[in-house]
Formats: C-alpha cells, structure tokens, sequence
C-alpha cells in the first residue's frame, strides 16, 4: 500500500517514534537484524528514488542523496528544466508516468498543493522536501 510523506499529519505518532529509533540505529551503526544485514540496513537495493527539485536546496538535496543511497537505492536526478512539465504537461500525467518508472519521489517545489496534486496521481510513495 502507498504511503506519502507529505506533513507530519500523515504519521502517527507510533510511525514517527519508530522512524526516529531506526534512524537512530542507523546512524549509530548498530543493526537490530543483524541476521541479514544488508537487507536490515540497505531495504531500499534494486529501487529507483526520484529527486524532483523545482526549488534548488544544496543541503536538502544531498541529505536525500546520500540518504537514499546509504539505503541501497539509486537517486535519479529529474531536472525542471529537462522535464516535460516545463513544456506543458500536466503535473497528474507527469505523476502517472513517473510512477511507472520509479519506486518513490522526493518532490521539493515553490507550493505544497503541488507536491499534493502530484500525491493524488502517482501510485508510488511521495516524499515533501519542501516542509
């Protein structure tokens, strides 16, 4: 099933203590499942994370970078300037269409209603990166 981070409202407070402790554990370099611990501390190996950044940010574009991989995934850059929405497609059609491609995107842009419109149109996971 789908889920987006869009604000902190779309977590429970339970989902957001356990991102918290795994982030944690993480960074300290322990591994609870230390069974597999490639799977336990890179899930995301084999899957595609789209970076979207219509509003430029160094810092936040290189934490999601290095975040994603660090999780085992690839970072596919999308650039404004070299997507279609630019040249007149639709924000819905770009979701429909990305989400064939990738398995989540980080979409940081000059308005929340459009990383939400864009949610509503893909059926991959949608991360904020604007708030």
């Amino acid at each position: 099933m789908k889920k987006d981070f869009l604000t902190l409202r779309d977590l429970s407070v339970e989902e957001i203590n356990a991102v918290l402790d795994r982030a944690s554990e993480l960074k300290s370099g322990k591994d609870v499942s230390a069974r597999d611990r490639v799977v336990s501390t890179c899930p995301l190996i084999g899957k595609s994370i789209g970076l979207f950044f219509e509003k430029a940010s160094t810092r936040t574009r290189i934490s999601f970078q290095t975040g994603i991989y660090q999780l085992g995934a690839q970072a596919v850059d999308i650039s404004p300037g070299e997507s279609q929405l630019g040249r007149g497609e639709t924000i819905e059609d770009t979701a429909k269409v990305l989400s064939r491609y990738l398995h989540g995107i980080v979409i940081r842009t000059f308005a929340h209603d459009t990383i939400v419109k864009f949610a509503k149109n893909a059926s991959i996971p949608v991360i904020n990166g604007l708030t």
